[in-house]
């Protein structure tokens, strides 16, 4: 019993301390312990679902205007973790979520549609396509998984443009858009990993073919060097792609490996091992880097000045959680992924200690909180800390048709929308870090509120 009754104002005090301390308290981890590992991807999931809010009264189930392509990255993320985890808490937000933004089965909704990029439209491609390999049940009445994968393979070769530098897609997909003019690395390995899957699920030989033709076609060009394996951002078809953005994306080697891995487990030929081995080393050199120990994962163009934007804080969820596919398909690379992804895992996770809610910031390798915070650093390490639950054997390897695959084909998905390659309205711009940023100035605002108030009170 105290001996006094505490003031208001040492109340308000107390709750300063509380809220400082809570400041320091990141997700705890035992990186070699299953239940904690799977403890901590839960924390982190649901950090980022809730910035969701598509299925609350009066949201729109997978929307989020300003960046469409960024549900595809949420709900990638509650798949891993329902995969890895068994954990069923998101199933149902996750399946109306991807069924709603479907569009005519092909991922290319009314609302949006008239601004999207090709990378846009692919990323829930391989959302849909990761649900069908991992034997997410398919919704009754709605499209399937797999038939939403095809409708958007479907939409994507039939934009493949034969008439500039011959042949790959463009970046944009209508005329009116900035960057119209560029094929990049990230829409055509998007679709090369897209055929990649869909041959391996399907066994048809359509998909193998066109997974050739698109890798073939990238390594003529700057984009992909087939003997160093530098994987280029983008080319200009006003100089007949003669040129190359060379910045350095975690996201565009990805693509291109998983592709490649795919494509290796489908047609085990020494050429497609070759390419697998290529990509993975420079990939793990690159991102990995050795000033941060080797095993934590840097996004290394724009994380050491602090300028990633909120696509870019994105990439390297996305790679972490190919790798864990990669690791299972070609089981011969699973000792060179595994301290990838347990090493980053751990230091995401040590990264999850902001806004007295275990927040999660951009920089891993800090093994602290930086400062940032938003979905999209949710996402990321939630995918991470979900990846890391491949030690354990929790999650089986992605099925086929004949290896266990439920979701049902159509292989003529998606050729009747007229969305997919004609539109009238300008782009919409987005506005990267400003959201979270005024979500910042708010929570300010209401916390210096309600400290006045105590002390004052008091």
């Amino acid at each position: 019993m105290f001996p006094f009754a505490p003031s208001r104002s040492l109340l308000g005090l107390l709750l300063v301390f509380v809220a400082l301390f809570s400041l320091v308290h990141a997700i705890d981890i035992d990186i070699n312990d299953e239940q904690s590992v799977k403890s901590a991807a839960s924390e982190a999931v649901y950090g980022a679902m809730k910035w969701y809010g598509g299925n609350e009264t009066g949201g729109i189930p997978g929307a989020f205007p300003d960046k469409w392509w960024e549900g595809s990255a949420l709900f990638l993320s509650t798949l891993l973790y329902w995969h890895y985890t068994g954990d069923e808490t998101y199933n149902s937000v996750t399946s109306q979520g991807m069924e709603w933004q479907a569009g005519n089965g092909d991922y290319m909704p009314a609302n949006y549609s008239s601004y999207l990029g090709n990378d846009d439209q692919v990323f829930w491609g391989l959302s849909a396509m990761t649900a069908a390999e991992i034997k997410f049940p398919d919704v009754q009445d709605g499209y399937s998984w797999l038939s939403l994968a095809q409708g958007v393979f479907n939409t994507q070769i039939a934009r493949w443009d034969t008439s500039n530098c011959g042949g790959g897609l463009r970046w944009q997909i209508f005329p009116y858009q900035a960057g119209y003019n560029m094929k990049n690395s990230i829409s055509n390995g998007g679709l090369f990993q897209l055929a990649a899957r869909l041959a391996r699920y399907t066994n048809n030989d359509t998909y193998s073919e066109w997974a050739d033709k698109v890798w073939d076609w990238t390594a003529s060009t700057p984009l992909l060097n087939n003997k160093t394996w530098n994987v280029a951002d983008s080319t200009n078809i006003e100089n007949g792609c003669k040129s190359q953005g060379n910045n350095q994306w975690s996201y565009n080697y990805g693509a291109y490996l998983t592709g490649a891995a795919y494509m290796y487990n489908h047609t085990e030929k020494s050429e497609w091992k070759d390419r697998v081995d290529g990509l993975l080393g420079v990939t793990l050199d690159k991102f990995f880097p050795q000033k941060y120990g080797g095993n934590v994962m840097s996004e290394i163009l724009c994380e050491p000045k602090e300028l990633c934007n909120n696509n870019e804080i994105l990439f390297k969820g996305l790679v972490t959680s190919w790798l864990g596919f990669i690791a299972m398909i070609v089981p011969s690379t699973y000792d060179q992924i595994l301290p990838k992804l347990q090493g980053s895992a751990q230091s995401a996770a040590q990264s999850c200690t902001g806004m007295g809610n275990n927040s999660c910031g951009v920089r891993w390798y800090e093994n602290k909180w930086d400062g940032w915070h938003g979905m999209e650093e949710q996402i990321s390490v939630a995918e991470a800390l979900a990846s890391a639950m491949l030690k354990f054997g929790t999650g089986d390897a992605p099925v086929t048709s004949t290896t266990g695959g439920t979701s049902s084909s159509d292989p003529n998905a998606g050729g009747s929308d007229s969305n997919s390659n004609n539109g009238q309205l300008k782009p919409i711009t987005t506005g990267d870090k400003a959201g979270a940023g005024i979500l910042t100035v708010v929570f300010v605002g209401l916390w210096g509120g309600m400290i006045a108030w105590l002390f004052i009170g008091g």
